[in-house]
């Protein structure tokens, strides 16, 4: 819950601002901790319904990108952190971001270290975040990892960015097949099916089934979108749950045509966390546990997870892929060979610069395939469903000609 304060500091001065906490007497308590001197603290009401609905409730990742970037900037300037933190809220478009780095600021200010700072923000930062920027404290070059972080993110976004983008016209052009397909079947057909019949002269069989499909979705359309709706909303519960997001992410690296892709985007973040959190100082295990939290399938996650422990119990990371199909076998090699060379995060590097080549690659491929095929699928469609009907018209007008 958010909540409004009003403070006074250790010179007499007035504050107000905003905190977060589970409770009014845990906000209280967290003020005190800042040794000020609360004059009250009440709950602030949501503004608005959007900010109930989840979607409205997120931070956009071109958001933690942009203040990534202009917090390495400042940090690089020596800007010190509770000023880095206060400017960077004002200036965010995200009223979350705002809040989060207000709270954050003021959590330093307190004495908080600011990867504990962070951490008490979710929401906006992660573990790998957390993390980075921890190790960035310990080696005393938080710009150093603020710029890291920067890099990482940016490409990370450009690349799920390319991959969504690349699925938004496929699924337009679903959206518009469906719409139009069921509007003929409700609206055209039903006219076109009453002159037909009318002749009464024989009709051939793919336009009975189209009439059929017509009279169907005219008389039994709302059952079969109430049914639609209700299994919709029993695979969001289920996806809700550990068991119904494996399935999920087992059947996405299985798609044919599109789990290829899926496997390639995994295998550069894998490559790509696991480079960066190394080369930032961040220990081995801890590296391989936050590369896992972050790599967004529940199927590599749990590769990750066996890495870990394999690790912990001596094995090397390349013996402990090997065990994973999943894992194709030239990651497995340049991993070896990384770890008798001393270099495993360079080749990292080279393996997370090759997966998004061919990410990258694989995208501009699909899409150079898919729109010419949907296109002809939905000429297909609409002809094929005009033309069934509109011969035994055409044939009826010739007969009375």
């Amino acid at each position: 819950m958010l909540f409004n304060y009003k403070v006074i500091t250790k010179d007499g001065s007035e504050k107000k601002g905003q905190i977060e906490a589970v409770s009014s007497e845990v906000a209280v308590a967290t003020l005190q901790r800042r040794d000020y001197v609360v004059v009250s603290v009440t709950q602030q009401q949501q503004k608005g319904i959007l900010k109930r609905i989840p979607f409205f409730n997120t931070v956009k990742m071109k958001d933690i990108v942009l203040m990534t970037k202009q917090a390495s900037t400042l940090f690089e300037a020596q800007v010190s952190a509770v000023k880095t933190f206060e400017l960077l809220g004002q200036n965010s478009e995200s009223p979350i971001i705002q809040d989060a780095l207000s709270e954050v600021a003021e959590d330093i200010r307190g004495g908080t270290s600011i990867s504990g700072a962070m951490a008490r923000q979710p929401k906006i930062f992660s573990d790998f975040y957390v993390n980075m920027i921890r190790a960035g404290e310990e080696s005393g070059n938080l710009s150093k990892t603020f710029t890291f972080l920067s890099e990482y993110l940016e490409r990370n976004y450009a690349l799920s960015s390319k991959t969504k983008n690349a699925l938004v016209y496929p699924a337009f052009i679903v959206v518009v097949f469906v719409v139009i397909m069921i509007l003929m079947l409700i609206k055209v057909i039903p006219q076109l099916a009453e002159i037909i019949e009318d002749a009464g002269q024989e009709v051939p069989l793919y336009t009975k089934v189209v009439i059929g499909l017509s009279d169907f979705f005219v008389h039994y359309g709302v059952f079969l979108l109430v049914l639609i709706v209700v299994a919709a909303f029993f695979v969001w519960r289920s996806l809700g749950t550990r068991s119904g997001r494996e399935r999920l992410d087992n059947l996405k690296i299985n798609l044919p045509g599109f789990g290829k892709l899926y496997r390639k985007i995994y295998l550069a973040r894998i490559s790509d966390n696991i480079n960066t959190m190394l080369t930032s100082g961040i220990p081995v295990i801890r590296t391989l546990e936050v590369a896992g939290d972050v790599v967004g399938n529940v199927i590599f996650q749990k590769i990750m997870q066996d890495t870990v422990e394999e690790v912990k119990g001596g094995n090397s990371i390349s013996n402990a892929f090997e065990k994973h199909e999943e894992i194709p076998q030239i990651m497995v090699q340049m991993v070896k060979v990384g770890e008798e060379s001393g270099s495993i995060g360079k080749i990292l590097e080279t393996l997370a610069k090759f997966y998004n080549k061919e990410v990258s690659d694989t995208v501009d491929t699909l899409i150079g395939l898919i729109e010419p095929a949907m296109i002809i699928l939905l000429g297909i469609g609409v002809g094929g469903l005009l033309m069934s009907v509109m011969i035994p018209i055409y044939n009826i007008a010739g007969s009375i000609g």
